[in-house]
């Protein structure tokens, strides 16, 4: 087990208090100053994650949807980088668990411990008391400890011994998982991919963002020149303000009507929860607000349709016909998005 995953050597970076005061902090966000604050955060992690902005434009999603992101991919291309690149924008409590096969519940809960002075027992934090929390090759644990996280991940608490703690706010759970077919790998069972709200691949860099990560990560550690440029504080009310972008009802028809679709459709197993659903209409909203626009329009719905949906389908069998189910669910969304009509939404 690794020894960041225990509550006492869990990575804790706690940022000062003293910071100078920033727009958003003590005034009420506006579009301007949302927009300011999502640049800062987009700037400083893209000087990290080089050629990559979608990931990162997703990473930021997830953080102000208040849902939780998961990244895949193969070893090497930065998953980990940008998980903890995204961590060091934020000034708030964030710990990393690396997951490994004899990791333990109660490692990332906490666990109850007798304290022989009091003659009673006293519950000890887990590493998942953090705002942002790294979970590090998520599938090399077992089912039992990926489970763990089901709670926390659904109801930002857990609950140890009969007695619920509440997690702190905001929380964000980034979690890597290296593909199924790497060695001494566990599949995220079905509530557990659920839970995360994008899935999202890094791919590998082109020549020339490679090329420059040669020259300028030989001797330096990019992560080492980061510093908060956000507030705990602030990602609340970024999180706030991202809510009450409006979303026409038609619009809403229309994420319902491609949730429905997936649920009937020949080739999935099994459809999209109303979760998925609820958490496309959240993700449109901050996409929007990314975007500087007050309202949802079709295209934020459509963009965030597979990265939101793909990784909670599970294709049939006899529809894969010796294809990857990874391909069928891609070809399915493909012509759901393609058949479900789009509504002509009002901005009011």
């Amino acid at each position: 087990m690794d020894e960041t995953a225990t509550p006492e050597a869990a990575t804790r970076l706690r940022r000062s208090d003293t910071a100078p005061a920033r727009p958003g902090l003590d005034t009420p966000l506006d579009a301007e100053a949302f927009a300011e604050l999502t640049g800062r955060i987009v700037a400083s992690v893209s000087r990290v994650i080089d050629g990559k902005p979608d990931a990162v434009r997703s990473a930021l999603i997830a953080l102000l949807a208040e849902g939780h992101l998961l990244i895949e991919d193969v070893p090497g291309v930065g998953k980990t980088m940008l998980a903890r690149a995204l961590a060091a924008t934020v000034d708030a409590d964030v710990r990393r668990i690396q997951f490994t096969p004899d990791l333990l519940p109660g490692d990332i809960t906490g666990v109850a411990v007798f304290n022989p002075v009091q003659r009673q027992f006293e519950f000890t934090p887990g590493a998942v008391f953090a705002n942002i929390v790294i979970a590090d090759e998520i599938n090399r644990s077992s089912p039992k400890t990926q489970s763990s996280l089901l709670e926390a991940m659904e109801e930002r608490q857990v609950t140890v011994d009969g007695r619920t703690h509440v997690l702190p706010s905001p929380f964000l759970v980034v979690a890597t998982q290296n593909p199924l077919e790497m060695e001494g790998t566990y599949a995220l069972p079905e509530a557990q991919r659920d839970r995360f709200l994008l899935r999202v691949s890094m791919g590998y860099p082109d020549a020339a963002a490679e090329a420059l990560m040669l020259r300028q990560r030989d001797t330096v550690n990019p992560l080492d020149g980061l510093s908060p440029v956000v507030t705990a504080r602030q990602v609340t009310a970024m999180i706030a303000w991202a809510r009450s972008v409006h979303i026409a009802p038609a619009l809403e028809e229309y994420v319902v009507a491609l949730a429905q679709a997936t649920r009937s459709h020949p080739d999935i197993r099994l459809g999209a929860s109303p979760r998925a659903t609820l958490q496309l209409v959240r993700a449109a909203k901050v996409r929007a607000a990314l975007d500087a626009r007050a309202y949802v329009i079709p295209d934020d719905i459509t963009a965030l349709l597979s990265p939101v949906f793909a990784h909670r389908l599970i294709a049939n069998r006899s529809a894969a016909g010796g294809r990857a189910g990874a391909v069928v669910v891609a070809d399915a969304l493909e012509r759901i998005a393609a058949s479900v009509r789009v509504p002509l939404a009002s901005r009011t």
